[in-house]
């Protein structure tokens, strides 16, 4: 009896042998991105129902504690994708033709009439996660939703199309959400809407004369009081600085465009490479463990084999087989502990991209008044300080009447590099 034990524990050894080396191959994923098409107006519409639409810079979503060696989630790129993915989302609703100027906003100080908010909470190159939170200027709450995907083996084909992202799904996702939401609105509401956001300006300007047109409770919820009489030339002269205003918002867009097709091309490639190497990563490790496991198991199963038999040519069998179990057993559990190990370098790999990344999305400049001005994380501060000036320049003597020169913004690089 014991003779048949140990012979079922050998065929056990030998019939594992073989799929020991099928642990050290992965199948490779094949995964097809899911799509969804961008519902664009079918015939043009009326602009002065067309409301103005703010999307401010994404929250990059990186926690204060957060660990770039165990979440892979690096503040170089998050930073840039706070701005990239924001004006993404900008081209992608401006196309559709359901909505006025849709403009990227370092912040809610700059009066429009739909105010959309976005955090990255995951953004990996192949899954990505936006929550996207939008409300308009009386303040109500339009929704808050989450909009994810998973990106396919052609999502970064040099073959597509590259006017799309290889995010794009999420993208139409929220202009279309975006544009359904709108469609449940009485086109009576838009129009207050756009009166709120003038009226919130002209405070801003003269809190004094116009403080008291709009009133809030508790909730929040902007009312309007009272209208200004159309034919105030205070009024005229109020909607002459919000279109200089207006101005220096769409030069701080072409900052962002700058910034977007700037660093597209190593954005992308790092996106790509991410891709990869998260794929890679988890086949490595899905491998690593089958092999690990499989290596235990047969060496487990050699150690525990009789090798003691009367006849000398089944104990030399028993030895044999034994011995090719113990050797094949350690060199499974090694190779995966060296799999493992190539796991890390591949995560050691995205962390330099991602260093990469950072230093060649270089920061911008606006030219504002002959001044050049840094635009990078403290975008909102200088949107501030011309909102002061502004102020300053209406409730001066002299008023409003010379022209604001607003140069088009460069890149940083190119500003050093000019004579």
């Amino acid at each position: 009896m014991s003779g048949r034990i140990t012979m079922l524990k050998i065929l056990r050894v030998a019939l594992l042998l073989p799929l020991l080396s099928l642990g050290a191959c992965s199948v490779n994923e094949v995964i097809t991105a899911e799509e969804s098409e961008l519902i664009v107006a079918a015939d043009a519409k009326d602009e002065a129902l067309l409301l103005d639409v703010g999307i401010i810079e994404f929250d990059a979503g990186v926690p204060e504690d957060n660990d770039p060696e165990r979440s892979r989630v690096y503040d170089d790129i998050r930073n840039a994708e706070s701005r990239y993915l924001a004006y993404h989302l900008k081209s992608t609703m401006q196309g559709t033709g359901h909505w006025g100027a849709v403009r990227v906003l370092p912040s809610e100080n700059a009066f429009t009439d739909v105010i959309v908010n976005g955090r990255i909470e995951k953004s990996d190159g192949e899954f990505v996660d936006i929550r996207i939170d939008v409300s308009d200027t009386s303040g109500q709450h339009w929704y808050t939703k989450n909009y994810e995907m998973q990106t396919g083996i052609s999502s970064y084909s040099e073959s597509r199309d590259r006017r799309l992202d290889p995010y794009q799904k999420v993208f139409n996702d929220i202009a279309n959400d975006l544009h359904a939401f709108s469609e449940t609105l009485p086109q009576e509401f838009f129009r207050r809407l756009q009166q709120i956001s003038e009226l919130k300006f002209f405070a801003d300007m003269s809190p004094l004369a116009y403080g008291e047109h709009l009133s809030e409770d508790e909730d929040g919820l902007i009312t309007i009081n009272r209208l200004p009489a159309e034919n105030d030339p205070a009024v005229d002269r109020l909607r002459q600085i919000r279109e200089r205003d207006r101005l220096v918002v769409d030069m701080l867009n072409e900052h962002y465009a700058n910034f977007y097709y700037g660093i597209a091309i190593p954005y992308n490639a790092y996106r790509k490479a991410a891709r990869e190497e998260a794929v890679n990563y988890r086949q490595v490790r899905r491998s690593a463990a089958l092999q690990t496991l499989m290596g235990v198991v047969v060496l487990a199963g050699s150690l525990s084999v009789d090798t003691g038999d009367s006849s000398y040519s089944r104990r030399r069998m028993k030895q044999s087989l034994q011995g090719i179990g113990i050797t094949e057993g350690f060199g499974a559990i090694m190779k995966g502990i060296t799999r493992k190990n190539e796991a890390s370098i591949h995560v050691e790999a995205i962390k330099e991209l991602a260093e990469s990344f950072g230093s060649e999305a270089a920061p911008m400049v606006v030219n504002v008044e002959g001044q050049a001005r840094r635009l990078t994380g403290t975008a909102a501060a200088q949107y501030e300080a011309w909102r002061k000036l502004l102020r300053d320049l209406y409730q001066s003597e002299t008023g409003f009447s010379q022209a604001v020169d607003v140069g088009a913004p460069q890149r940083a690089a190119e500003l050093a590099s000019s004579p």
